[in-house]
């Protein structure tokens, strides 16, 4: 591996292992709460008078459900960033798909509509796709170079 392909990993494995901690604890803010805190933490581009409402205690399980998939998403995360850091192509693609596949649907349910703030909705979804590419680009270039099985 060169070094630039080294710095590539190593950077991609830092921002995943970012990633999952920002999910942890979003996940650890969002389990406990309320309905009501718990969509204003969520939503927090949104007024919070515009939130205010009588939400069921029902939605507290949809919301911790919730919570539960950032932590999980989160904890995958930062283990695929330590194997990332030395180099598992199998973490490349694990890692991607769990950390992408969860902000594919922020992206589209909750940043495209503008219900979030730059920081840290966008900027986590920018974080996982500059964690994406650079990893991506290292395997790539590397299965241009590996030699050919006979």
């Amino acid at each position: 591996m060169t070094n630039p392909h080294g710095l590539a990993l190593r950077a991609a494995a830092v921002l995943w292992v970012i990633w999952g901690l920002v999910h942890v604890l979003a996940a650890g803010m969002i389990i406990p709460a309320d309905p009501q805190a718990a969509v204003t933490a969520i939503l927090d581009g949104v007024d919070p008078a515009r939130l205010a409402a009588d939400y069921p205690a029902e939605l507290s399980g949809i919301l911790s459900q919730h919570g539960w998939n950032l932590g999980w998403f989160g904890i995958a995360t930062i283990v695929g960033g330590v194997f990332i850091w030395r180099g598992s192509t199998t973490a490349i693609w694990v890692t991607a798909l769990i950390g992408g596949l969860a902000d594919v649907g922020y992206f589209v349910f909750v940043d495209v509509p503008g219900y979030n703030l730059f920081l840290p909705g966008t900027l986590m979804t920018l974080v996982s796709a500059a964690a994406i590419v650079l990893s991506f680009w290292v395997w790539w270039s590397r299965s241009q170079t590996a030699p050919e099985a006979p």
